[in-house]
């Protein structure tokens, strides 16, 4: 959307290290991020960094009124934008470092898949390992958790250093094919099994 666009530019230009795009995710890469997502159950789906809503409005259709959305943003003008276009999502203006906590507080189990759309890749070290400590931490033992990353971002040692910190982390981590019809092109890392 248009609006959606101009929006995203607004806020990356307030704060390119936390929204760490200039543009929202295609439907494309929206539905190869989302695909861990359970087809049967009620699943308890966390999506970090939702934005405008490209994976939100992704994980509503798998989802199709089961399980638990929580959807956890920092930015509070993309929140307030993603409760009021997504009436049926838990949103949580919020850290995601916080998100054991989050999900103690509405009376849930632990995470079955994780989407993210943050930025690994614009964080420091410690940051990294803060924020996937808290996200491994909060899944149970066979979760999914999903991401991607910009394939300009490839080279950086930000970017080398989270693929490292990805397979300390989980058991399994796969990398997904490059989704070309992206702005910028990326690439997706599905991961399993916390340790």
């Amino acid at each position: 959307m248009p609006n959606d666009t101009a929006l995203f530019i607004g806020q990356f230009l307030r704060s390119p290290a936390t929204i760490g795009a200039v543009a929202p995710s295609s439907r494309r890469l929206a539905a190869a991020v989302c695909a861990p997502i359970p087809e049967r159950g009620e699943p308890i789906v966390v999506e970090l960094g939702p934005g405008t809503g490209a994976f939100t409005a992704e994980i509503q259709q798998r989802l199709d009124g089961r399980g638990h959305h929580l959807a956890v943003e920092l930015n509070e003008q993309l929140a307030r934008l993603l409760a009021e276009r997504y009436p049926a999502v838990d949103v949580a203006h919020d850290d995601a470092t916080r998100l054991g906590e989050l999900l103690g507080e509405r009376g849930l189990r632990m995470a079955d898949v994780v989407v993210s759309g943050l930025p690994w890749a614009a964080f420091p070290d410690d940051a990294q390992r803060e924020l996937l400590g808290a996200v491994t931490g909060a899944m149970s033992p066979g979760a999914a958790f999903t991401t991607f990353s910009y394939i300009h971002a490839i080279p950086l040692s930000s970017a080398r250093r989270f693929r490292a910190l990805l397979a300390e982390r989980f058991e399994e981590v796969v990398p997904g094919r490059t989704v070309w019809r992206n702005t910028p092109p990326a690439f997706v890392f599905h991961a399993r099994r916390p340790r």
